[in-house]
C-alpha cells in the first residue's frame, strides 16, 4: 500500500500546470463552437432538419413552440440543470470546461440568427454539409479536452452507474430524440427524419475524422544488413529514436537485428528513402497507429 501511495505522490508532483497551452485550449473551444452554431441556425432549422443529442432537443422545442423558445434559451437551460447533477455524480474535473463550452456554444446560438433563406437550398446537401460543419466542430472542440455538455452527460452518468458504453448510449439517445422530430407538424416527414439521421451519422464520422488524423502516426519494421547505417541515418536525418529489436529468421536460422521506428504519416516517405538509398533490397513493413504518446509525439500531461 505504500509503494502504490508514493507511485501516487509522484505522479502528482509531476503534474505541471501549462499556461500557454491552457490558454490556447480556452481559445480554441470558443472558436469552434461557432461553426457548431452556424450549422444548426443557418444550415439545418431552416430546412426543418432534426440533429442529434441535447442540440436536438432543443430543435424539437423550438419547432413545437411555434419557434417561441430560442434554441440558446432551452440549450442553456438543460445543460445547467445536467450540470448540477453531473458535479454531484462525476465531479469538477470534467464539468469545469464543459461549462466554460457550454457558454460559448449559448452565446453563439444567440448571436448567429436563424436564417430565413437557407444557405443550402437542397435539403440532403444542407444535411451533410450541417453533419460535416457540426461534426469538425465538435472534434476540434473534443481535441482541446473540452465539451458541449448535453447528452455526453447524460450517457456519462449513465455509464458510471449501468456501465453501458457510452457510444451505445449516445447511440440510443440519437435515434430516440431524431425519430421524434416525426410527430412535429412542420416535419412529420419519414424524409426529414432520414435527413436528420444523415446529418448525426456524417458528424460522428467528421468527429472521429478529426479526432484520428490529429494523432495519426505509422510504425515501421525494418529488416535489413546494413541496420547501423539506417538506424544512424534516421535518427539524424528525421529525427526519430530507433529501437533495434532482437530476431532470428526461421528459415536461414541466422540472428538478425529489427529497426522499429515510430514516426508521423507525413514522415514515412522520408523514411522509405533513407532506406532505399542505404539498402534498396531491405524488408520493411508500415503500419497505421493511433494514439502514440511520448516525447515527440501526443503529450500525457493530463
Amino acid at each position: 500500500m505504500k509503494k502504490v501511495n508514493d507511485v501516487k505522490q509522484y505522479i502528482e508532483s509531476r503534474k505541471k500546470w501549462k499556461p500557454f497551452i491552457e490558454v490556447k485550449e480556452l481559445i480554441m473551444i470558443a472558436i469552434c463552437t461557432l461553426p457548431y452554431a452556424v450549422a444548426v441556425n443557418q444550415i439545418l432549422i431552416p430546412h426543418n432538419v432534426v440533429s442529434g443529442g441535447l442540440t436536438g432537443i432543443c430543435e424539437i422545442i423550438y419547432f413545437a413552440s411555434g419557434r417561441t423558445i430560442p434554441i440558446w434559451l432551452s440549450t442553456f437551460s438543460f445543460n445547467a440543470l445536467l450540470l448540477l447533477v453531473a458535479v454531484a455524480t462525476i465531479g469538477w474535473r470534467f464539468c469545469i470546461r464543459t461549462m466554460y463550452g457550454v457558454l460559448w456554444l449559448t452565446i453563439w446560438f444567440k448571436v448567429i440568427s436563424i436564417s430565413q433563406e437557407p444557405i443550402v437550398h437542397d435539403a440532403f446537401m444542407a444535411s451533410v454539409l450541417g453533419g460535416l460543419l457540426s461534426g469538425a466542430a465538435m472534434g476540434l472542440v473534443f481535441l482541446n479536452n473540452g465539451s458541449t455538455g448535453g447528452t455526453d452527460i447524460v450517457a456519462m452518468i449513465v455509464n458510471k452507474y449501468t456501465h453501458v458504453p457510452i457510444g451505445r448510449i449516445l447511440l440510443y439517445c440519437d435515434l430516440i430524440i431524431i425519430s421524434s422530430a416525426y410527430f412535429l407538424p412542420n416535419v412529420h416527414s419519414i424524409e426529414r427524419v432520414l435527413f436528420g439521421l444523415c446529418c448525426t451519422f456524417v458528424a460522428t464520422t467528421a468527429v472521429d475524422w478529426i479526432m484520428n488524423r490529429s494523432r495519426q502516426s505509422v510504425q515501421f519494421f525494418i529488416f535489413s544488413k546494413k541496420y547501423e547505417q539506417i538506424a544512424d541515418a534516421i535518427m539524424t536525418g528525421i529525427p526519430r529514436g530507433v529501437t533495434l529489436i532482437d530476431g532470428e529468421g526461421w528459415y536461414s536460422k541466422q540472428p538478425m537485428k529489427i529497426i522499429t521506428v515510430l514516426a508521423r504519416k507525413n514522415e514515412s516517405g522520408k523514411i522509405f528513402k533513407l532506406v532505399k538509398d542505404i539498402d534498396p533490397s531491405a524488408f520493411v513493413s508500415q503500419s497505421e497507429t493511433i494514439g502514440v504518446f511520448g516525447k515527440g509525439f501526443d503529450q500525457m500531461y493530463r
